[in-house]
C-alpha cells in the first residue's frame, strides 16, 4: 500500500484518505491494513483537507469538540490527537447514543451531553484547550463558538468552524452570508484561512482562525 502523509497520521493510502488507528470501523468505513478510511461526504473535516488545507496538530492537543453528533469526525480526529483528550458536547439524546458507543473503546474522548451555547454549564468539566472544532448547524453559531472561546480557549489557541450559510440564514445568498461571517470572525480572532467546502458539501466554509 502506498503511502502520503498529510499531516499527523492522516494519509493517501492508494487514492483513499485514511486516518491511521489502532481501532475498528465506527461508522461503516473500510479499514485499510491499520488504516481507517475517511469519506469527506461524512466528514466536514475530510473535506478541509482534501480541498488543501492543513492542522498542524502535534498529537496531545487538549481540543474542545462542539456538535459532536455521533462521532464521525470525532472518532477520526480522535485517530490524529491520539496522545491528547477530546471534550466531545452534543446535545441531541440519540446520536449521543452512537457516541458513547465511541467513547467505551476509545479513552481519550470525553462525551458531554450539553447545549454547546450554555458553555457556564459544562465550565467545570472541561479545562482550558489549545484547540476549539465546531460544527454547529444553527442561527447562532457564531455565538457559540465565541462564548466556548471566552470560557476554554488559552492564549495562543486556535478554532476551526464548519459555517453553514443556509442555517445562518435560509434567504440571504451564501456568499453574503460568509462575507457577514468573516468580518464578524476577524473582530476577535486571526484568521489564518478559510475557504469552500464544495462539492462535498454544498453551501459551506471553514474558517482556521487564531485568537489574539
Amino acid at each position: 500500500m502506498k503511502l502520503e502523509k498529510l499531516m499527523r497520521n492522516v494519509y493517501f493510502a492508494d487514492r483513499v484518505l485514511v486516518t491511521k488507528s489502532r481501532y475498528g470501523s465506527h461508522y461503516g468505513e473500510k479499514i485499510i491494513d491499520g488504516f481507517r478510511e475517511w469519506i469527506p461526504w461524512r466528514s466536514k473535516l475530510a473535506a478541509m483537507i482534501l480541498k488543501g488545507h492543513r492542522v498542524d496538530f502535534r498529537g496531545d492537543e487538549r481540543v474542545l469538540y462542539l456538535g459532536a453528533a455521533s462521532g464521525t469526525t470525532v472518532s477520526h480526529l480522535a485517530d490524529i490527537v491520539d496522545e491528547g483528550i477530546i471534550y466531545a458536547v452534543e446535545y441531541s439524546a440519540k446520536p449521543f447514543e452512537k457516541l458513547l458507543e465511541l467513547v467505551r473503546e476509545r479513552n481519550n474522548i470525553i462525551p458531554l451531553l450539553f447545549d454547546a451555547s450554555k458553555p457556564w454549564k459544562y465550565s467545570g468539566i472541561v479545562e482550558k484547550v489549545d484547540f476549539i472544532y465546531q460544527d454547529i448547524a444553527q442561527k447562532n453559531q457564531i455565538e457559540i463558538l465565541e462564548s466556548n472561546a471566552e470560557f476554554f480557549l488559552k492564549e495562543g489557541g486556535e478554532v476551526l468552524i464548519m459555517v453553514k450559510a443556509r442555517s445562518i440564514d435560509s434567504t440571504a445568498e451564501p456568499e453574503e452570508v460568509f462575507n457577514e461571517v468573516l468580518e464578524v470572525l476577524s473582530s476577535r480572532f486571526e484568521v489564518l484561512r478559510h475557504g469552500t467546502l464544495e462539492p462535498y458539501h454544498k453551501d459551506h466554509i471553514f474558517v482556521h482562525a487564531k485568537i489574539f
